[in-house]
């Protein structure tokens, strides 16, 4: 009597819904962050750190919200408010999303320009153009292979971030209980409001937000396990990837705090590098370079990525994403090449993302706590109540960056 084989049913496997935290949370360790967090820390010291873990505390939040979002609409952000918005609206909700997208690049290409210049002693302007070049390749990735090719790209270009920007803590003396006061939120001037706000906008960032929902969105409805246990994965997702991200970032604040402050020209991210390099030895400096280069390339091709997102969903236009990284190469090769300061340039594109973000965010968390867009998976009290929290804690730092930059006291 033969016997026949019964076989099981097909589920997918969890690490197939890892993935869209770790590359949204790319945006949370690029060149603009670098240079907020470098600068902080050779300015004010220990001083910042409670903003770096408010906005850790805050990203997560946003994020897991974004991909929410996704993974119950089957639909990204930008498409929601694309089908929502009448069309003047839309227009210039999308112009104010590509002026964002077009901050986020300047940052992104400039400081994986400046990695070039201080490990291979590359120009600035020729840097920015290989810089360009290779986010081209890694998109062509994404085109060829498939997003699932390109998030394991960009998750192997988040680990040599991580390792490039921790490693000096293990070579310096950190001052750990200057760490743990500088959790308590306080300013000193206002120009620690404005790095404040710099940091803000290099963390919460809101192209971020964007993508997020876009890379979740893939996940709906291909996947057996159900919506409950994908948003139970996703948690986790979101939880570690931000990890990461808020570790790096912090780690880029003490080693500054630890090694620069003080220091005459510090406040660059050249000058930051000689004195890494001067202090804890070469290892030390290229590893710290080789972390920058690694955030440029894969911030850039996130930013780029995130663009497309942002202009087909509420255009409905798409454009070969090989085209656009090309266009949007250029406003940031001109910023190189008529010579404005590159670190200062990064830290105000990063005010400039700051005040980008209640754009984004506000129709996020309107949209999730909606129960005819989100049916049973709508935001529940206590995480509506978090999330206006948080919405109006950005704004209000966005407002006091307006009054701290137009009248400075």
């Amino acid at each position: 009597m033969s016997t026949q084989r019964i076989e099981k049913p097909k589920t997918q496997k969890w690490h197939w819904l890892w993935g869209p935290a770790f590359v949204a949370a790319i945006a949370y360790v690029d060149p603009g962050n670098v240079a907020a967090n470098l600068t902080a820390g050779a300015q004010y010291g220990y001083l910042l750190v409670w903003v770096l873990v408010m906005a850790n505390t805050m990203a997560m939040i946003v994020q897991y919200m974004s991909a929410k979002l996704g993974l119950v609409t089957g639909k990204s952000l930008p498409e929601i408010l694309g089908d929502r918005m009448r069309f003047w609206p839309r227009i210039l909700f999308w112009i104010q999303a590509e002026l964002i997208a077009a901050a986020t690049d300047l940052a992104e290409v400039i400081g994986g320009a400046i990695a070039l210049q201080i490990l291979f002693g590359v120009p600035m302007l020729t840097g920015g153009i290989i810089i360009g070049l290779l986010s081209l390749l890694l998109l062509a990735v994404q085109n060829w292979r498939g997003e699932r090719s390109f998030e394991f790209v960009v998750m192997g270009l988040l680990l040599v971030i991580t390792v490039g920007f921790v490693s000096g803590l293990f070579f310096t003396h950190v001052d750990w209980v200057a760490t743990l006061e500088g959790i308590i939120p306080r300013f000193k001037d206002s120009q620690s409001v404005l790095l404040a706000c710099s940091m803000l906008g290099a963390t919460v960032m809101p192209h971020a937000i964007y993508i997020h929902s876009s890379l979740a969105e893939a996940r709906h409805g291909d996947s057996k396990l159900g919506v409950p246990r994908l948003l139970r994965a996703t948690r986790w997702d979101v939880l570690a990837s931000m990890i990461v991200a808020g570790a790096v970032n912090i780690a880029m604040l003490l080693l500054a705090a630890a090694c620069l402050q003080g220091e005459s020209g510090t406040d660059s991210i050249e000058g930051a590098y000689e004195a890494i390099n001067g202090a804890l030895g070469p290892t030390v400096g290229i590893l710290f370079g080789v972390g920058l280069l690694a955030s440029g390339l894969a911030s850039t091709s996130v930013g780029a990525y995130a663009g497309q997102t942002i202009m087909s969903g509420l255009l409905h236009i798409r454009i070969p994403l090989l085209l656009r990284r090309a266009i949007t190469l250029i406003p940031a090769l001109v910023i190189i090449g008529v010579g404005i300061d590159p670190t200062w340039a990064l830290v105000l594109s990063q005010v400039f993302l700051s005040l980008g973000i209640p754009f984004a965010l506000i129709p996020l968390v309107y949209l999730t706590c909606k129960r005819e867009i989100m049916g049973k998976y709508t935001n529940r009290r206590a995480l509506m109540v978090i999330a206006i929290i948080v919405t109006a804690l950005i704004v209000g730092m966005n407002i006091l960056l307006l009054e701290q930059t137009i009248w400075p006291s």
